[in-house]
């Protein structure tokens, strides 16, 4: 029996395959509130091991992405309960990704139009975010120059991630997932080229990580370090993410301090079909002996690859992100070994209905 379709205890939570479904944007919920069709998007890839939610936004100054359903509202609460059921309804299992973007905004998503907020007040070079263009008129837009975050400002960003798992589990997600990868908040403060801070939130490695381990600490307050993930990409040059001196030593001096929280998983992104440069081929034994815990990857997997990482220790869990979009039914094609088929790019964001989102059907034998 191939690995890839046995089982996994992911602490406590039984997992009946160990594909996992990645976080992906979308941007369908004109509203910022997930409605009929995001539940039927979910069910219909029900079978995953685990699918993690598309990046939530914690907060409005969290937002990055017009049409991008939040958990900061009594509403989107009510909508994303209706996805959990909907998911549970087929025996699926869902965490909720949590989100917010930094610098990577627009000030046509802010409240009132006001800046984005980062490490640092510095704009990401040739990043863009999905906002207005002009009134009514959405698509890429520049990331507005952001301001930077006031270490009074830290307290009020940490209980916007509590508050978004107080709701996401009563909201029935099975747990939740820090989102502190590809070039967001989290990974601003991380980046010690971008970090220039002189506060107790810049400067050593042990400063630059303290905003995602405090975070991380209140949500195990909150909710339980069995119930949390926490996604990262080492080396990641997204959106303006350059290389800085001690790059090396600070993932890995994060891979021992999440070691020790004893999570649900920790979950890496390897940017490479993202366009960027692989996380470095001797580096992933370095993390998997500082990290010691349950561990999942995404980039770039097919059905064999991702068996031949689960054979050999390096992976617990494998990540599929784009195949997911036109294949609901994952799982079942590679068990079967059946053909796969292609997603339009042209749909992958964006008010378009059913279109490129729900009405990709399950693969039928002839």
């Amino acid at each position: 029996m191939q690995k890839l379709f046995s089982s996994f205890d992911l602490a406590g939570l039984l997992l009946p395959n160990r594909t996992v479904m990645a976080p992906m944007t979308r941007s369908r919920a004109e509203n910022g509130v997930p409605d009929a069709q995001t539940a039927l998007y979910y069910r219909q890839r029900a079978s995953a091991g685990l699918i993690i939610s598309e990046g939530i936004p914690v907060s409005r100054e969290g937002v990055g992405f017009l049409f991008n359903p939040g958990l900061y509202s009594d509403a989107q609460q009510a909508g994303w309960r209706a996805v959990t059921d909907a998911v549970h309804a087929d025996c699926g299992r869902i965490f909720a990704q949590l989100w917010h973007v930094g610098r990577l905004s627009h000030v046509s998503l802010q409240e009132d139009g006001a800046l984005p907020v980062s490490s640092v007040a510095r704009q990401a070079a040739g990043s863009s975010a999905f906002a207005w263009q002009h009134p009514g008129v959405a698509g890429q837009v520049p990331a507005s120059e952001p301001r930077a975050l006031a270490a009074s400002d830290i307290p009020r960003v940490i209980n916007d991630f509590v508050l978004a798992a107080r709701r996401a589990m009563a909201a029935g997600f099975d747990g939740v997932e820090l989102h502190g990868a590809n070039g967001y908040l989290f990974e601003q403060f991380i980046n010690g080229e971008l970090n220039t801070r002189d506060d107790a939130y810049g400067g050593s490695i042990d400063n630059r990580l303290r905003l995602m381990l405090e975070t991380i600490d209140a949500l195990i307050a909150e909710v339980g370090a069995n119930r949390i993930g926490v996604r990262i990409s080492p080396f990641g040059r997204l959106y303006d993410m350059q290389p800085f001196a001690d790059e090396r030593e600070t993932w890995l001096a994060l891979a021992r301090a999440l070691n020790q929280r004893k999570l649900a998983y920790v979950h890496t992104s390897d940017q490479l079909t993202l366009g960027q440069t692989p996380i470095p081929s001797d580096f992933a034994s370095e993390f998997r002996k500082a990290y010691q815990g349950t561990l999942i990857s995404a980039g770039g997997f097919d059905r064999d690859s991702a068996e031949a990482a689960l054979q050999g220790g390096q992976l617990d869990l494998v990540a599929f992100g784009r195949p997911f979009i036109a294949n609901p039914d994952l799982v079942e094609r590679m068990c079967n070994d059946w053909p796969l088929a292609d997603a339009d790019r042209a749909t992958f964001y964006g008010l378009h209905g059913a279109k490129g989102y729900t009405d990709y059907p399950a693969y039928q034998l002839s």
